[in-house]
């Protein structure tokens, strides 16, 4: 471990930014001259809003951390509690000349970071927070966007930095105490965790699959055959810090390619949720439209816990859901059909499925999955204003040979493909004569679609004046 040069030292709160390379705050603190030191605050109210599954992939990133700092005989602080109390109290015990941190927009995350800032300030310590989950800022841009592809529009006139290198470990870690919090129990096989794996990860796919991204984005049956998924399952890796959001850009390459395009495209959805989030901080709980009334959602207990079982009688719905279940993963595509299932079939409201998707990805992020819920409730940004997912129709298109259902509805293995695809629009004998342990439709495609229609227009066209 290095030695402090004459007095001050630079504290580095690592918080959702769980590496050392490309890491804005990091290097902005090592450029001050001083030693950085790491710290790792195990924060339980955090862990609530990250979700179960989210949470305990966020330990094993924080073990993963820890465990490459030591490895180069880099001290690091591992503590557990309230990260002011923490930090208050290293400052107190240590010669802190400054605290450097990353800025996290949820709710809990900017409360934690003002409640810090307010710690250092009566110790007489600067608290400085640095923008590093985003390419763009979102303060730099427009406070509202109608559609993604106006703020896609704007983004795109910015340069994203390069990658920022990691610091040498000379110039890290004099304090080296605390073990890092081992994960909570999940019944869920978690993904490697650390910044190698995620990088690994981030190779595999641009090596096997990008190329080919834009045309096999939403094709299910290799997403069950292909050795490297047609998508790139980066998401635990990038919600959770293992990979900065410039080595991603960075890596795709030039975008005269469709598949470096089209993946840029998607690294794009993503900063217009953070973007939402940083301007809306309650988008998890209120509706970012103002202009509409409130859709009049349904109750139905019953419903909700079929669909969440993946026993809706929809096959690709359930194909998704029972993914999610097994994996804490749901592919994009069933995910969409799966989510406005919920909302427009069923008629429930877009919370309940976004808090149940909190609690079971292990990528949850609380920007996308809000904002995409909200997307997909006629609540948020979506340009159609009562678009409906047909199940049938999609599972048609983009799982024809009914690989992916087959793979997470075994109870439909010996089943044709036809039949597995029109499963809610065959007769009730046909059904119970096909796959007698699989579910029946919990309600009528045609119905629902006309439901969902009735009430959502007439949400949409009973504006609120705001």
């Amino acid at each position: 471990m290095c030695e402090r040069p004459g007095g001050g030292m630079q504290l580095f709160w690592h918080r959702d930014d769980l590496r050392r390379t490309d890491n804005v705050g990091l290097t902005a603190a090592a450029a001050e001259g001083e030693v950085v030191q790491p710290l790792c605050v195990s924060d339980a109210v955090r862990d609530g809003e990250r979700g179960r599954r989210a949470s305990a992939m966020h330990h094993r990133g924080v073990a993963a951390l820890v465990a490459s700092y030591r490895d180069d005989d880099v001290g690091v602080i591992c503590a557990t509690g309230d990260p002011a109390e923490v930090i208050g109290a290293t400052i107190d015990a240590h010669g802190v000349s400054a605290v450097h941190c990353n800025r996290v927009d949820t709710p809990v995350g900017r409360r934690r970071t003002a409640a810090v800032v307010t710690a250092c300030a009566a110790r007489g310590v600067e608290c400085v927070v640095h923008v590093d989950h985003v390419l763009v800022d979102p303060a730099t841009l427009a406070p509202r966007y109608p559609s993604y592809s106006a703020f896609r529009r704007d983004w795109q006139t910015e340069t994203p930095a390069d990658p920022k290198p990691a610091p040498p470990p000379e110039r890290l870690g004099e304090i080296d105490e605390g073990a890092a919090p081992a994960a909570p129990p999940v019944a869920v096989e978690l993904p490697s965790a650390g910044e190698g794996p995620a990088r690994e990860q981030l190779e595999a796919f641009i090596t096997a699959a990008l190329a080919a991204y834009a045309d096999r984005r939403d094709d299910l049956a290799g997403a069950v055959t292909a050795e490297v998924g047609p998508v790139s399952e980066l998401s635990p890796y990038i919600a959770r810090g293992m990979l900065g959001p410039r080595t991603v850009y960075a890596a795709a390459g030039p975008p005269e390619d469709s598949g470096a395009r089209k993946f840029r495209d998607e690294l794009c959805w993503r900063e217009f949720y953070q973007h939402l989030l940083f301007h809306n901080p309650q988008l998890a709980s209120v509706d970012y439209r103002t202009d509409q009334a409130p859709i009049d959602w349904r109750e139905d207990p019953a419903a909700v816990a079929a669909w969440t079982a993946g026993m809706t009688g929809y096959p690709l719905v359930d194909a998704g859901m029972r993914q999610l279940t097994a994996r804490g993963y749901i592919h994009n595509r069933p995910r969409q059909v799966a989510a406005s299932f919920l909302c427009k079939h069923l008629l429930i409201d877009w919370r309940v499925g976004a808090a149940h998707f909190a609690d079971l990805l292990i990528d949850h992020d609380l920007a996308s999955n809000a904002g995409n819920w909200q997307w997909i409730g006629s609540t948020g940004t979506d340009t159609v204003r009562c678009r409906i997912f047909d199940p049938v129709a999609q599972a048609r298109k983009y799982d024809p040979t009914a690989a992916f259902i087959r793979r997470w509805v075994p109870e439909l293995r010996s089943v044709s493909a036809d039949a597995i695809i029109a499963w809610p629009t065959l007769d009730a004998g046909d059904r119970a004569a096909a796959a007698p342990a699989y579910a029946d439709p919990i309600v009528d495609r045609d119905a629902a679609y006309d439901r969902a229609q009735q009430v959502i227009t007439a949400a949409v066209d009973s504006t609120t004046g705001a």
